[in-house]
């Protein structure tokens, strides 16, 4: 058994590839030892800004011999089906066997394929995997790359060693032949490196000032920063991915610590940190007070002789120009106010279908003022626990309360007014990132209510999975607009997510949309909403965000125990409709319904109920809205309304009575006529309440009378008048049921 270790080399890999590179090198080389019939074992894989090298551990020195047999056709076979097997086989007919298959004589190839040795299967995988690895972005270069079958790379390939213990693999890839030299550092390291075997790579190198572990590297960055910074009186403001990218930037990290100008802290701290981050690779730090400091660390790629001071310094020239540009950005923004900035969104298209920007700022503030005036967002709003960052805000604790309902209105138009102007400004131009954030900087600097820089500030938020989801009312109801005018606006003009494609985010807007309403309790019908952002007729569309919102609620109940039937069995409200615009009540009815089947009276008054339901669709008896039905309507209950219809319906009501008084019921079927009688009326007013625990008591109450039903009354009776009242009994059981919850789109 040997090791095999396989560098290939080229100028700088992004530090961005890196990781998918990795993962691509080791499925690569799987899958060619696997097609070659050699078991992989440990496959170690590194990285760094020059080279990705692999390592596996214990591999056979070659394969073992294997006899393959290959089922050809019948003895008498036509000649040419014979000779496309031996071809298909690769043998001769002279080679072939003739064997008995179940009283049949028919042919059979069988090819001894001797061993390999495996330095051979690997000379022919390395140029395999370099021709078919994958890379987001690559290139061609030399002479050769005038042709386009030329290799594609994504820098340059310079060198590869290859390994099997300690003898070279011998291949050629793109005019680059494999052995063991390698090179160091570009600047510490000038001459070659020989590798013994995979068992002194490492090593070698880390002579060489390269450290080829990448997550050694990210240790190294990771605690060097935090000590250059505590030893500074500092603390580090972590940053994983900032952690990750200097690792692939560099083979010999050395963090250093730098300062730049206080003058520069009076810009945002947001954009120090975006700037040092996005533009240089810099982490910054914070003082005792948890305030940005003027300090910032910048990873070396050299271990200078002055401790790394000139290196500081340039870092520190270039930090103070990207810096200048981003306070000559804060400076002149402020020169105009959020009012006049927001002029420039009439130049800015949201959508073709759907206007300018400022259109969509008029359709948002239009619909965060009446979520306010229809008592849905209310001054009394806020919560305890909230984090300031996204509800009672640092600057102003206590935002909210106290308020009247149209001071809220107010500052809820204004807000969602001046919301999207920051994109019209320098610095958001230049950091898309800090849209709203700047846009909150810049109410607050010329001194608009607190309210409104907040909301401005938050509106965008939740923006994913984990962030932290508005509390302020103020906020609240601008960012409820934003979203659901995202929604709406795109729902009314055709353009919806399909399969994996969702160009506008709007399941995101969906998922953020119940977020706020769930944590912060709040009662939104969208069909009313929709009416509200637009016309009347535009209605419709609030009940289709409905419906595509219940996807999304029903993923968010089932981690939280609720499964997707009993939300299902919810979702309608009012007779006939299949879609209840109001998600809170939905939910509220399905965790009450989740709660109650959980009970034994649950599972079995379910069991009751699905035993009915068979009866009756097994008989094909709808009741008494059955025979209406028979009549011919289209929709037997769109006139029941109408005084002849509902004439109609009594005195079919009046006639069935009469017919269930000629004769006696059994004590069983007495009981259960009683409890309905009792239970469906409660559970009524209890779902006219939106009291759901309620509703699921009083249906519980039916569950001993349904049992005794069933196991003492013989429903089929001979008497064609008992068996009409009976079926009729179950029908009202159903119905009773369906009053509070479909039981018929309940699993199990």
């Amino acid at each position: 058994m040997s090791d095999f270790l396989l560098e290939l080399r080229s100028e700088e890999i992004p530090a961005r590839m890196q990781a998918g590179a990795r993962a691509e090198l080791e499925k690569l080389f799987r899958r060619e030892l696997e097609s070659a019939g050699v078991a992989a074992g440990e496959i170690t894989v590194w990285s760094t800004p020059r080279r990705l090298a692999l390592i596996a551990r214990g591999l056979p020195e070659a394969t073992e011999a294997v006899s393959e047999e290959l089922k050809g056709p019948p003895v008498g076979a036509p000649d040419q089906a014979l000779d496309g097997f031996c071809r298909k086989a690769g043998v001769d007919r002279a080679d072939l066997e003739v064997r008995d298959v179940k009283g049949r004589e028919t042919y059979f190839a069988v090819k001894n394929v001797p061993g390999r040795a495996t330095r051979d299967l690997l000379a022919e995988a390395i140029p395999a995997i370099v021709r078919d690895f994958s890379w987001p972005k690559s290139m061609r270069w030399g002479a050769a790359s005038i042709s386009t079958e030329s290799l594609r790379w994504v820098r340059p390939l310079s060198g590869i060693v290859a390994l099997l213990g300690d003898e070279v693999v011998e291949c050629e890839v793109h005019g680059v032949t494999s052995g063991s030299v390698t090179l160091g550092h570009r600047f510490h390291h000038s001459g070659d490196i020989t590798i013994g075997n995979a068992d002194d790579y490492a090593m070698k190198l880390r002579a060489g000032h390269v450290i080829v572990d990448h997550a050694e590297r990210q240790d190294i960055i990771r605690t060097g920063a935090a000590k250059v910074a505590s030893d500074a009186g500092l603390e580090l403001v972590e940053d994983e991915g900032l952690v990750i990218e200097n690792a692939g930037l560099t083979e010999w990290p050395v963090p250093l610590l730098g300062r730049f100008e206080e003058d520069f802290l009076e810009v945002p701290p947001e954009t120090i940190q975006l700037t040092a981050r996005v533009n240089q690779k810099y982490f910054v730090c914070e003082d005792a007070q948890g305030e940005l400091a003027n300090a910032f660390i910048c990873t070396a790629n050299i271990e200078a002789e002055d401790g790394g001071a000139r290196v500081v310094d340039g870092n520190r020239k270039v930090l103070a120009a990207r810096l200048s540009d981003a306070r000559f950005f804060w400076d002149v923004d402020r020169k105009k106010t959020l009012a006049e900035h927001a002029k420039g969104l009439e130049r800015i298209t949201f959508h073709e279908k759907l206007g300018t920007v400022a259109d969509k700022v008029d359709r948002v503030a239009k619909l965060a003022r009446w979520l306010v005036e229809s008592d849905i967002v209310t001054p009394d709003l806020i919560r305890g626990g909230a984090s300031s960052g996204a509800a009672e805000d640092k600057h102003n604790p206590g935002s909210g309360a106290g308020v009247t309902k149209k001071q809220l209105a107010d500052w809820a138009e204004q807000a969602a007014r001046l919301a999207k102007a920051d994109l019209v400004t320098e610095m958001v131009g230049e950091f898309p990132e800090l849209q709203g954030l700047m846009g909150g900087y810049y109410a607050r600097a010329e001194g608009l209510p607190d309210e409104v820089a907040d909301a401005i500030r938050d509106h965008y938020k939740p923006v994913g999975q984990g962030d932290e989801v508005p509390t302020a009312p103020v906020t609240v109801a601008v960012s409820l607009a934003d979203k659901l005018d995202n929604l709406l606006s795109f729902f009314k003009v055709d353009l919806l997510p399909t399969g994996s494609k969702d160009p506008f985010a709007l399941r995101r807007a969906g998922l953020a949309y119940l977020s706020l309403v769930r944590a912060n309790d709040l009662r939104i019908h969208l069909q009313s909403a929709a009416q509200a952002w637009g016309e009347p007729f535009d209605g419709i569309h609030g009940l289709r965000v409905a419906d595509f919102l219940f996807e999304r609620l029903g993923v968010q109940l089932k981690d939280e125990g609720v499964r997707h039937d009993f939300i299902q069995a919810s979702r309608a409200w009012e007779e006939g409709s299949e879609t209840d615009g109001c998600l809170d009540r939905v939910e509220a009815r399905a965790r009450a319904l989740a709660a109650f089947l959980d009970s034994e009276d649950g599972t079995n008054l379910l069991a009751g109920y699905k035993r009915a339901a068979n009866i009756l669709k097994k008989e094909d008896w709808l009741g008494v809205e059955g025979e209406i039905a028979r009549t011919g309507e289209e929709d037997p209950l769109a006139l029941v309304d109408d005084p002849d219809m509902k004439a109609v319906i009594d005195a079919k009501m009046a006639e069935r009575h009469a017919k269930q008084l000629s004769y006696t019921p059994e004590p069983a079927e007495k009981a259960l006529m009683d409890a309905l009688a009792q239970s469906e009326p409660a559970a009524a007013r209890a779902i006219e309440a939106e009291d759901f625990a309620q509703a699921m008591a009083a249906l519980a109450s039916l569950r001993a009378p349904i049992d005794r039903f069933f196991d003492e009354v013989t429903v089929n009776a001979d008497e064609e008048m008992k068996r009409a009242n009976r079926l009729d009994l179950l029908a009202a059981f159903r119905a009773a049921v369906h009053k509070v919850a479909d039981f018929s789109r309940i699993e199990g």
